[in-house]
């Protein structure tokens, strides 16, 4: 299963409105670093099915979201619960220090 694409205009419905922990990655095309952790990101997806949502936005095409968020560095994921912010994780980080920050919000 591969991350969602968010969106601007699905993000509310897509992460805020979610009825389970989602892990937002902030990414961009031209980001070396994202594309280093793109695979962690994707195996977290399949890993941690129906427990978590997993989705990346291109702060390239979606800079509402971004701003509303403040992202300065990327990649920058954020775990959101019942539509808030719950944790930030930024720069590309082992996927030790990912699911270590993850587990604290899974039930």
């Amino acid at each position: 299963m591969k991350p969602l694409e968010m969106t601007d205009a699905n993000f509310d419905a897509e992460v805020l409105n979610s009825d389970v922990p989602v892990l937002v990655d902030f990414w961009a095309v031209w980001c070396g670093p994202c594309k280093m952790i793109a695979p962690t990101v994707e195996e977290l997806a399949n890993e941690y099915q129906g427990k978590l949502k997993v989705g990346k936005v291109d702060v390239d095409n979606n800079q509402q979201v971004a701003m509303k968020f403040g992202i300065r560095s990327i990649p920058t994921l954020l775990v959101f619960k019942g539509g808030k912010v719950v944790d930030q994780i930024v720069g590309a980080v082992p996927k030790k220090a990912l699911i270590d920050k993850l587990s604290k919000h899974l039930n």
